[in-house]
């Protein structure tokens, strides 16, 4: 007799199932009902796993059997000939044939899958394109199988060292244990890569991994090499391998599933598979641990529109397209809404990444224009022009005003983006390559803020954009500071800093009644720099008026940031980890290093101001000047205006100590701004021993240090300012900046020493330098001699001339 067929809606689809009470896995009763529930349950979380890729399902059509991984079980890659008709599918060429596989788009097919007893889904780590061609991999996989003698806690510890390899990598690292014996670990990637390179990656992971645990992990094929080892499989990332699809059930004894977990999860104990009922629990409280792997990008975009009324693109949901071929591609568009701005996007994992600027993509340096990310928006936007219906979301006209491909020369999510840009000869961009950084500032009104600049950097010189005035370098005037720095201001809108002069705690009283009040600043170790702040952009100078906007960038936020124009003084630091000034770290990242760690933030710290709104404020007192800065100016991520202490000066210096600072700056409360000159009612007391010296030459390294410097010799002036040797600097260097300071210096060889006073024992193996470089080292103190003692090196002062060197210890 037929078995009994009934028809069943699944959202719009009907399917038709048979023998639902079917027993399918003997030992615990799970009924074909029961697989088909759990797939239709956890459609929502599998989905974003599975789709756009070819569906391998291993079927059980008489159920598991009376042993795990028994009963007449078979892989089946072509669509089964009484698969419903709106089964959407993808064709794989392989040497023997072409093979027609189904796609899980939908909760339907999955539901028809426990229909035929497809109770394993086995996927590649790659999914179609657009074209229907198979894409570069979008996911690294490796999978932890415990030989004899280890078990799945064994895999746990092994996945926490390769997690941190990955992480290291910069790829995050989701587990899944396999429902099966061990646990697959999963990274996400940007589809720049195919399948071979990324096998190769994985390959020598698991080699290195091998290495570094010979006792605990083995990466070689052979059974006979697994005992007492956990096996690190690296061969699934084959463009022609699958794996378990996480969520998917396993056909075991007992329906247990391919489970996605928390690394919390893996450091129980008593760690061990999970059945559907476990999963199920956990998918309805909401826990999708893999949720950010399978993540739809353009699931708000598509919430935001109704593909009946717009004219818009609004692809059904599918995976990002990260085809990987090829440069990726960039659209602006002039967008005519409720106000007229511009759609900045940029190609990245599959969708065009999206940006909102009011005020239009720069052609000038030293413009910043707020960028307001947005929605995620689909590849086919990129060609996208018309009206927007009224009523609709962004409802107006669309043009294209450039497209083209870029150069991703960075990109941190969250962070920072370098891009270079190659547009249409008749596009807004002229047909000039152009550089641009996008950087990500404090939110306004919970917006996702960034600041889009054009680069000082631009690649070759062909039609480059003019420099701006003030670009050159050039040295700023005295009553810039009174000039409305408008909205693109330049570098002669900014004055030389004020400067303190070394002092004693005896040469200060903090607090009234001494007849002068003082006001205790913390001394930041970092870069002076000088902001003038216009609407459309902002300018920065180094305190020996170099240019530093480029370095710099994130000061855009001072437009978002500051009520109206003006003249700024600070300080630019870089905080470690721990939130505290690293004058190294500050160089490293400032010079582009790739080292950098990612929690390393740089920091503009505003102490006084110059000028607002077209008027001086230089000749009003420090405590006007305070409060003027403190009601124009607030603070953001990257700007901080550090409080003032007026308090007793011990109790400034003690908070010095305690933040790890290089000590105090003591300001006269009732002076006024001395431009360019060092005045007496500043102050500088250091708690630390910092001196800036001048490198006159360098001796050469013997033993682990041969074959580049062993130390540097470096001079002071003295007070008629005639040039002294100062001593040796023989520590605090890395390898990679011994070996950046010897090609600098071997550019300012000459013959002889620049000094006379050298001691012979100094001079030996020494080569010397043109006396015109500024560094920073820290010691512990003086010689009688006038030689630094204990000197480390802490890195070069670009901001600084030699001629304005002193001793300052």
């Amino acid at each position: 007799m037929a078995p009994a067929r009934k028809k069943f809606q699944v959202g719009d689809r009907t399917l038709t199932v048979s023998n639902l009470d079917k027993v399918l896995y003997p030992e615990t009763g799970t009924t074909k009902a029961d697989v088909i529930r759990y797939y239709l349950t956890a459609a929502d979380v599998l989905i974003p796993q599975i789709t756009g890729r070819p569906v391998t399902r291993k079927r059980w059509v008489d159920g598991v059997g009376t042993a795990a991984e028994a009963g007449d079980a078979f892989f089946r890659k072509d669509l089964e000939d009484s698969a419903p008709d709106w089964t959407p599918t993808g064709t794989i060429k392989h040497k023997s044939g072409t093979n027609t596989y189904p796609l899980a788009e939908e909760p339907a097919v999955l539901a028809w899958f426990g229909q035929v007893a497809a109770l394993e889904l086995h996927t590649p780590q790659w999914r179609f394109g657009r074209n229907g061609q198979p894409r570069n991999p979008d996911r690294l996989v490796l999978d932890l199988d415990p030989g004899p003698g280890t078990d799945l806690t064994d895999c746990a510890t092994v996945a926490t060292w390769c997690r941190e390899i990955l992480k290291d990598m910069g790829m995050p690292t989701y587990p899944v244990t396999s429902g099966s014996k061990g646990i697959h670990l999963y990274a996400a990637l940007d589809g720049r890569h195919n399948s071979e390179q990324i096998s190769d990656v994985a390959h020598e992971l698991a080699r290195a991994l091998e290495a570094d645990h010979p006792d605990e992990v083995v990466s070689t094929m052979k059974k006979s090499d697994r005992t007492g080892k956990v096996f690190l499989d690296w061969s699934q990332n084959s463009a022609s391998k699958t794996t378990v699809s996480p969520y998917s059930l396993r056909g075991r004894l007992r329906p247990t599933v391919a489970a996605p977990r928390t690394w919390e999860e893996l450091a129980d104990p008593d760690l061990a598979q999970l059945e559907f009922d476990d999963v199920l629990t956990r998918v309805e409280e909401g826990l999708d641990p893999i949720a950010d792997l399978g993540a739809d990008r353009l699931e708000t975009y598509r919430s935001m529109r109704d593909p009946a009324k717009t004219s818009e693109p609004v692809p059904a949901h599918r995976p990002a397209d990260t085809s990987g071929t090829g440069d990726p591609s960039f659209v602006i568009q002039e967008h005519h809404a409720s106000s007229l701005h511009w759609d900045f996007r940029l190609e990245h994992s599959g969708v065009l990444v999206s940006w909102a600027v009011p005020k239009g993509v720069p052609l000038k340096h030293n413009v910043n224009r707020l960028a307001v990310q947005t929605e995620d928006h689909p590849l086919e936007y990129g060609s996208f022009e018309g009206t927007i219906a009224k009523g609709e979301y962004g409802a107006g006209e669309v043009t294209i005003w450039d497209a083209g491909t870029y150069e991703r020369e960075k990109w941190r999510d969250d962070k920072e983006i370098i891009a270079v840009l190659h547009g249409r000869e008749d596009g807004g961009l002229k047909g000039v390559p152009r550089r641009y950084a996008l950087i990500r500032t404090k939110g306004m009104d919970g917006k996702n803020t960034w600041l889009l600049q054009l680069m000082k950097d631009q690649p070759g010189d062909r039609d480059a954009p003019a420099p701006e005035a003030g670009e050159r370098g050039e040295k700023a005037s005295p009553s810039a500071a009174g000039r409305d720095s408008g909205d693109e201001p330049v570098l002669s809108d900014i004055p030389a800093p004020m400067l303190a002069r070394a002092g004693s705690e005896a040469d200060i009283r903090l607090g009234k009644g001494a007849g002068e009040t003082w006001v205790a600043e913390m001394k930041w170790d970092g870069y002076r720099t000088l902001a003038a702040v216009g609407t459309g952009g902002v300018v920065l100078a180094s305190r020996n008026g170099q240019d530093m906007s480029a370095q710099f960038p994130q000061a855009g936020e001072l437009t978002e940031l500051m009520e109206g124009t003006g003249v700024l003084d600070g300080e630019l630091v870089a905080l470690d980890a721990d939130g505290r000034p690293d004058f190294s770290l500050l160089q490293a990242m400032l010079s582009g290093e790739d080292d950098v760690p990612e929690d390393a933030e740089l920091r503009y710290m505003v102490f006084d101001i110059l000028a607002h709104n077209g008027r001086s404020l230089i000749r009003e007192t420090y405590r006007a000047r305070r409060k003027i800065l403190t009601e124009v100016l607030s603070e953001g991520e990257y700007v901080a205006v550090p409080p003032a202490h007026e308090g007793s000066l011990e109790a400034a210096i003690r908070a010095s100590r305690r933040l790890g600072l290089e000590g105090v700056v003591a300001k006269r409360a009732d002076s006024v701004y001395l431009t360019g000159q060092r005045g007496s009612a500043w102050v500088k007391l250091k708690t630390q021993l910092h001196q800036e010296v001048i490198v006159i030459g360098a001796r050469d390294g013997k033993g682990a240090r041969a074959g580049g410097i062993g130390s540097l010799l470096v001079a002071v002036p003295d007070g008629d300012g005639e040039l002294r040797y100062a001593g040796r600097v023989g520590t605090g260097f890395t390898d990679r900046q011994r070996a950046e300071i010897e090609a600098k210096l071997r550019k300012l060889e000459r013959k002889t020493p620049p000094v006379d006073d050298v001691p012979a024992d100094d001079q030996a193996d020494a080569w010397w330098v043109r006396p015109t470089l500024v560094a920073e080292v820290a010691l512990a103190g003086r010689t009688r001699q006038g030689r630094v003692r204990q000197a480390a090196w802490r890195g070069w002062r670009e901001d600084k001339d030699p001629d304005e060197v002193r001793w300052e210890v």
